[in-house]
C-alpha cells in the first residue's frame, strides 16, 4: 500500500503544477514538445548501434559537464531566462556522436541542475530539457546528413577540414534557431510582455551565445583530434560561467526585485544622463510620476502578497505600453517614475493617459472563496515637461511632476495632471473615482480568467480582462 500512497502524492503534486493555469494552447504546446522529444529519442534509439568508443567519448564529455556544474554550483542559478555555457560539452556530443547521444545529454544536464543547483518548477525543467534536446538532436541530424560532403571534397586535408568546420558552424546555427524558437514561443505565450529583442537579440544574450558557440567549436575540433583535450577546456568554461554570473548580478543590482523595473538609484542616474543630453541637443523630454490609488488599503484589506501582485501587474503594463527608449522605474513604495525622451508636454500627457486607462482596465483576481475576488486598481499620474531650450534640473522636473501628481490625487484620483496646466477636468481626461474604500466583487470561474503570467510556482493570482 505504500507505493499506492506515494503514487497518489505524486499525482497530487502534478495536479498542482503551474502549467495547468496557463492558456490551453500553451499547455498543448508544452506537452507536444515533450512528446516529440520522447518520440525522437525512441526513433534514434532504434537506429543506433551502441559502440564502446562512442560510449567512452560520451562518458568523458558528460563527466566534463558534471565537473563544470559542480565547480560553478555555489554561484547558483538565476530564475527566469537562464544563461549558461554548459553547451560547450553538448556541441561535440552532437557532432562527434550519433544523434541519440545529442538527444539524451541535455536531459542529464537539466536533471543535474535540478538536483545540484536549484529546484525549479518540475514542468519547466522538463520542457526546457525537451526543447534543448530537440535542438541538439536537430543539429546532430543536420551535421551527419551532410557529413558526406567532407569525403566528397577533393581539396586535400585543408579543403576537407574547411568543409568540416563549415558544417559544424551550420549545426551550431541550427541548434540556436531551433532552441530559441521552441523556448521563446513558450516564454512569450506565458508572459506576452516579454521582449524577444532584449531576451534573444540583446547584447548580453548574443555575447553569451557567441562565446559558448566559439568555445564549443574549439572543443569539438580539439576532441575530434584527441578526446583527452576536453578536460583542458574546464578552466576556460568555468571562468566564462563565473563572468556570466557577474554580469547577471550587475544587472540584478540595477533592477527592483519585485517589479523588474529599474530601481530608484539607477533610474535617477539614467534620467540625469538623458536630461543632460536633452539640454545639450535642445530636445524635448518629459518626466511622469505614477502613484497607485489607495494602495495601503489594498495591503490592509487583502494582504501584502496581493499588493505585490498589483505592483507586478502595473510593471507588466508599463513595459507593454511604453516605447523602447522610454525608461520606467520603481520610485519607491507604490510610486513609479517614467522618463519620456523626445517627448513634448502634449504627447507626454497622451502617453500617460493611455497608461492610466490601461491600468484601470486591469483586474487583479485575489485569492478567496468562490474563485477569488475581483480587485479594481487605478493610478494617478503627474507629468512635467522640459521645454526646448530650457535648462531645468532633474530635481526640478521631479518636483513639478510630484506637484501635478498631488493635484491629481486631490482632484479625485484615477486621472492625469500636467504641470503648469489648469487643474480640473480639462487637464485630466480620465474618469474621477469616488473617495470611498476599495471594494471587490466575486470573480468569474477560472475559464474566464484570461492569461496567466509566468511564475516560478503555481501562482495564486490570475490576470483577467473585465467583461
Amino acid at each position: 500500500m505504500g507505493w499506492i500512497r506515494r503514487l497518489l502524492r505524486r499525482t497530487t503534486a502534478v495536479g498542482g503544477w503551474g502549467l495547468w493555469t496557463l492558456p490551453r494552447w500553451l499547455i498543448c504546446y508544452v506537452c507536444a514538445v515533450v512528446i516529440a522529444d520522447l518520440l525522437a529519442i525512441g526513433a534514434a534509439a532504434s537506429l543506433t548501434t551502441l559502440r564502446g568508443r562512442d560510449l567512452a567519448l560520451f562518458s568523458l564529455l558528460l563527466a566534463c559537464t558534471v565537473l563544470a556544474i559542480e565547480l560553478t554550483r555555489k554561484a547558483g542559478e538565476q530564475g527566469g531566462m537562464i544563461l549558461d555555457v554548459q553547451g560547450v560539452w553538448e556541441r561535440p556530443v552532437a557532432i562527434l556522436l550519433p544523434p541519440l547521444y545529442a538527444l539524451v545529454v541535455p536531459l542529464i544536464h537539466m536533471a543535474l541542475l535540478q538536483l545540484r543547483v536549484r529546484r525549479a518548477p518540475v514542468y519547466r525543467r522538463i520542457f526546457s530539457a525537451a526543447a534543448i534536446s530537440l535542438s541538439y538532436g536537430s543539429a546532430s541530424v543536420a551535421f551527419h546528413s551532410l557529413s558526406g560532403l567532407v569525403r566528397q571534397h577533393g581539396g586535400g586535408t585543408v579543403g576537407r577540414g574547411t568543409v568540416w568546420v563549415l558544417l559544424v558552424l551550420l549545426s551550431v546555427l541550427t541548434q540556436w534557431v531551433v532552441n530559441k524558437v521552441l523556448i521563446m514561443t513558450a516564454v512569450k505565450g506565458s508572459n506576452p510582455a516579454t521582449s524577444i529583442r532584449s531576451e534573444v537579440f540583446g547584447r548580453e544574450p548574443l555575447y553569451n551565445d557567441a562565446a559558448e558557440s566559439c568555445i564549443g567549436v574549439l572543443v569539438t575540433c580539439g576532441v575530434a583530434g584527441n578526446p583527452l583535450l576536453a578536460p583542458a577546456a574546464l578552466p576556460v568554461v568555468t571562468l566564462l560561467q563565473r563572468s556570466l554570473r557577474h554580469a547577471q548580478l550587475l544587472s540584478d543590482s540595477r533592477a527592483d526585485s519585485k517589479t523588474g523595473l529599474l530601481n530608484a538609484a539607477t533610474w535617477e542616474a539614467e534620467a540625469r544622463a538623458e536630461l543632460l543630453r536633452a539640454v545639450r541637443t535642445r530636445s524635448p523630454l518629459a518626466v511622469a510620476l505614477l502613484d497607485i490609488d489607495r494602495f495601503k488599503q489594498i495591503n490592509d484589506t487583502y494582504g501584502h502578497l496581493v499588493g505585490d501582485e498589483v505592483l507586478r501587474e502595473i510593471a507588466h503594463t508599463l513595459k507593454a505600453m511604453l516605447r523602447d527608449y522610454d525608461v520606467a522605474g520603481r520610485f519607491g513604495g507604490e510610486e513609479f517614475s517614467l522618463l519620456l525622451p523626445q517627448t513634448q508636454a502634449a504627447d507626454a500627457f497622451r502617453i500617460a493617459e493611455r497608461v492610466r486607462a490601461s491600468i484601470a482596465g486591469l483586474t487583479i483576481i485575489a485569492p478567496g472563496e468562490a474563485g477569488g475576488q475581483r480587485l479594481h486598481v487605478t493610478v494617478s499620474i503627474g507629468v512635467a515637461a522640459l521645454d526646448v531650450g530650457s535648462e531645468r534640473k532633474l530635481d526640478e522636473l521631479i518636483a513639478a511632476a510630484d506637484a501635478a501628481l498631488y493635484r491629481a490625487k486631490g482632484g479625485g484620483r484615477d486621472q492625469v495632471q500636467l504641470s503648469g496646466a489648469a487643474p480640473g477636468p480639462d487637464a485630466a481626461s480620465g474618469p474621477v473615482t469616488a473617495s470611498g474604500p476599495v471594494t471587490a466583487t466575486p470573480a468569474p470561474s477560472a475559464d474566464g480568467a484570461g492569461d496567466v503570467a509566468a511564475a516560478d510556482a503555481a501562482g495564486a493570482f490570475r490576470r483577467a480582462q473585465p467583461f
